[in-house]
Parts: structure tokens; sequence; C-alpha cells
């Protein structure tokens, strides 16, 4: 019978102690949170995630949505890409296209950043 009593005593403690230590990471849970909200980490975050995972996306849409109709008006087939201004007698030529096009895509990025930071509410300060 003893045993058992010390056995409830130390189930006892154990329980004691564990409420005891879900408090302690409650309160560092609270100041870690006020961290992420005060530093601006989840900007940060958003950006990057955007950046990298939307990039693929952004450059389906002006390569395949965007491009084609401006080809058609510059006539070429690869769209703006194949907009290039040759340099003299070498051969060699300035991809001017190329460069419009990821600027297209940066600017389009850019927007789409935009938009989900407004949306989340991110950028307001208190």
């Amino acid at each position: 019978m003893a045993d058992k009593a010390k056995g409830g005593d130390a189930r006892a403690k154990a329980k004691e102690l564990s409420k005891a230590s879900l408090s302690k990471i409650k309160n560092h849970g609270g100041g870690f949170m006020k961290f992420i909200r005060e530093q601006n980490i989840v900007g940060l975050a958003v950006g990057l995630v955007l950046g990298t995972h939307a990039g693929a996306l952004v450059n389906s849409l002006v390569n395949n949505v965007f491009m084609p109709p401006i080809g058609l008006l510059l006539g070429s087939t690869e769209g703006l890409k194949g907009w290039t201004i040759p340099l003299g007698e070498t051969g060699a030529e300035m991809a001017l296209g190329a460069f419009l096009n990821d600027l297209i895509n940066f600017v389009i990025l850019a927007f789409v950043i935009y938009i989900v930071i407004k949306l989340l509410k991110l950028d307001v300060k208190k």
C-alpha cells in the first residue's frame, strides 16, 4: 500500500511539474509572438515564400499569356524575347526583349507581393 501511495505522490508531482513547464512555455511563446510581430518577421517570411515559389507561376503567366500577343504584334514567334538589336557587323545582338520580359516578370511579382501583404494587413505597424 505504501508503494502505491509513493507512486501516486510521484504522479502528482510529475503532473505539477508538467503544468509549470507548460506555463513557462506559454509565457515564452507569447514573447516569441511579440518578437515576430515587432521585428516584422512575418513580412520577411511572406516575401521570401512568395518570391521563391511564385516566381515560376509569374514566369508562366508572362511567357504563356502576355508574350504571345506581343510577339504577334512584333512579328516574332518567341514573343518579346525574340526582339533583339544587332550590334554592328560582328553578329552580336543586344537582347532587349529578354530584358523587357524579365522586367515584366519583376513588376507582376512585386504587385502580387504587395496585394498579399495588403490582404493580410502585414503593413500596419502598431
